[in-house]
């Protein structure tokens, strides 16, 4: 049978994941492909497809038949369980139940995979997924925060933020603030400041890339929190001298529900830099040629020269050795 699974959840829900940074690619354990992801570091979201097993090669986009398809895949799951007795076929049903919107259903079956294999990353991230989309935040806070424990560096090192996510979710809205969220701040002038290093920068790009990433594969606008960490993450691009993603990252912060004098501001400003940026590049290209063939015209001069001196050379010794034998005779 066609296992036709497009995915219209976050990915950090999935027990085996391989981030979808740059295409990479995620599979189920019985081999079902399932997702791509996209190139690029703007976060649209993951390529949700299909294939038929391990082997095929051909993407499907039958939503309407995705619901049969993800009951199949139970099925399926739970025989390849009962032959194999391998717990990832059972974590993979809980994550296609999570898919059917059966959350009881798959936390009651994480509970007992936590009974045969205590501290599982993948149990405890599930379990919390399942109780964030309850609405549950308080039990999601505690499973996230456990699935951390189990493994911190999982998820490209980003679970931390899925933790200030929830904190603030269940603290007030009020705490939807970089400060908050990333434990930074990027200032308030037209150009973001920060106290940052440029390999935490780039660190904290990373993880809010992946964090996002997962978010806006599900979330549609306007949502507050997605729109205040694209802002956050335009503003990291913007220092890291990124322009063209940073105005792409404010664009979507914008349509996210993000709005202000501020982000005006700035996408103004990384637009106009962004221009001037092939400007400048064609200039130093432009240097760079220019250098190039005044290097290689004074290396040819140098070569005729010595080629020239040597063969002056070599007629001198040759005039001396004659008139040295003519004196001798």
């Amino acid at each position: 049978m066609k296992q036709i699974l497009t995915l219209t959840l976050i990915l950090f829900v999935f027990n085996k994941t391989f981030a979808c940074l740059n295409g990479e690619k995620m599979f189920l354990k019985d081999g079902t492909f399932l997702l791509a992801g996209r190139d690029g570091e703007v976060p649209y979201g993951h390529i949700f497809v299909g294939l038929e097993g391990r082997e095929g090669n051909v993407p499907y986009g039958h939503l309407f038949e995705r619901d049969e398809v993800f009951k199949d895949g139970i099925k399926r799951l739970d025989r390849l369980y009962k032959d194999t007795k391998d717990l990832d076929y059972l974590s993979d049903k809980g994550l296609l139940l999570i898919l059917l919107k059966r959350y009881d259903e798959a936390i009651r079956l994480y509970l007992e995979i936590e009974k045969l294999d205590p501290n599982r990353y993948s149990t405890a991230s599930n379990i919390g997924t399942a109780y964030e989309l309850l609405g549950q935040n308080e039990k999601a806070l505690q499973w996230i925060k456990k699935s951390v424990v189990i493994d911190s560096n999982s998820h490209k090192h980003s679970e931390w933020i899925h933790v200030n996510i929830l904190d603030a979710k269940i603290k007030g809205q009020q705490f939807i603030t970089t400060n908050f969220l990333l434990n930074t701040d990027f200032g308030l002038n037209l150009i973001p400041t920060t106290t940052l290093k440029q390999n935490e920068l780039q660190k904290l790009s990373e993880a809010l890339y992946y964090q996002l990433n997962e978010r806006v594969s599900f979330v549609r606008p306007e949502e507050i929190i997605v729109a205040q960490l694209l802002f956050d993450l335009g503003n990291v691009a913007f220092l890291l001298g990124n322009y063209h993603d940073a105005s792409r990252d404010y664009e979507e912060a914008r349509r996210y529900g993000f709005s202000g004098q501020l982000l005006e501001q700035r996408i103004k400003e990384v637009e106009l830099l962004s221009t001037k940026i092939p400007n400048q590049l064609s200039k130093v290209n432009s240097a760079t040629s220019n250098n190039t063939k005044t290097s290689t015209n004074k290396s040819s001069l140098a070569y005729v020269l010595w080629a020239f001196g040597f063969v002056l050379f070599g007629t001198i010794i040759i005039l001396i050795y004659k008139q040295r034998k003519k004196n001798k005779s």
